[in-house]
């Protein structure tokens, strides 16, 4: 049995998967704000993995361990995980002696990423985009996760793709996380409220014109994203995730629509297929878990593979 958590700004989820992938146990807790609490999240979690799966503790044998910001998958530290409060941190090395398993740490996206290769059905290849915050993907071919040599395979986020477009966090204009960011479109669109993406896409369907700007920007952002992706490994699917993902077949029509519109002027884009390449990753799939266990069951840390 393997473990795998997801571990989130504000909520902590943990499964427990059996060898043939199944998931056997759900658990989500409050995550805690700081190194020592996000630790105690961690042993907490899986502590309870065991009541909730009906199999006692000592039948997880690895736990693997997603996480936001900057991971050392060789020594289980992660840095700048800024919705965390942690700017350095010894995670593996200060979860394994509490579990007594060995323990692997990943960032959340690319652990998503081989969760949703696995949720895919196991086989050729996929990107996965995650529409956060943020913009940030990664790529699983046959199986094997794509890091690159210093760990950033994937940041497609700050892809200027129109120089004359917003100004990014990163300094650039025009980036794809500039244009679909859930933090850049709430911070232009200025206004309070609970689910600002969402209230930018019910604006525009009343007719807004500053939302229907924003909403044909968001579209423009993640089509531009899915052909960098494309474009760059050919994959056989793009599965976009993340919280904004959460708008559902609102978001992937304008998608698509916005990947049909760019085809429609170029023969090369319609021959790639763009439309049929992209889906949602369905709601509620516990992607950044299930692909955190399956990093965790891995003999190498570098190593990462989908039982499929």
């Amino acid at each position: 049995m393997e473990g795998g958590l997801d571990v989130g700004g504000t909520k902590t989820a943990a499964i427990a998967v059996d060898e043939s992938g199944h998931i056997r146990g759900r658990v989500r807790l409050a995550t805690g704000w700081g190194g020592d609490a996000v630790v105690q999240t961690i042993i907490a979690a899986v502590r309870s993995l065991g009541p909730e799966a009906g199999i006692g503790l000592d039948a997880i044998s690895s736990v693997g361990i997603g996480i936001p910001g900057q991971v050392d998958v060789r020594t289980g530290r992660v840095e700048h995980a800024v919705n965390l409060g942690v700017a350095s941190l010894e995670l593996a090395a200060a979860v394994e002696p509490a579990l007594g398993v060995r323990v692997r740490v990943e960032n959340d996206v690319k652990a998503a990423a081989l969760g949703a290769y696995e949720l895919h059905g196991g086989s050729g290849s996929v990107a996965y985009l995650n529409l956060g915050t943020g913009i940030a993907a990664g790529v699983v071919d046959g199986g094997v996760l794509s890091r690159g040599t210093r760990g950033t395979a994937g940041e497609v986020g700050h892809v200027s793709v129109d120089p004359n477009g917003p100004l990014c966090r990163c300094g650039q204009h025009g980036c794809i996380e500039a244009f679909a960011g859930g933090g850049s479109i709430e911070a232009r669109w200025g206004r309070p409220g609970a689910l600002p993406v969402r209230d930018v896409f019910d604006a525009a369907d009343a007719g807004d014109p500053r939302a229907i700007e924003l909403r044909a920007g968001l579209a423009y952002g993640v089509a531009a994203g899915v052909r960098v992706l494309v474009l760059t490994t050919d994959v056989d699917s793009v599965v976009l995730g993340g919280g904004v993902s959460a708008l559902g077949a609102r978001l992937l029509h304008d998608v698509r629509a916005e990947l049909a519109a760019s085809a429609a002027a170029s023969p090369f884009l319609r021959s790639l297929a763009l439309e049929e390449r992209v889906e949602l990753l369905p709601a509620g799939s516990p992607a950044a878990a299930l692909g955190a266990a399956l990093i965790g069951a891995a003999r190498d840390p570098e190593e990462a593979l989908a039982h499929g």
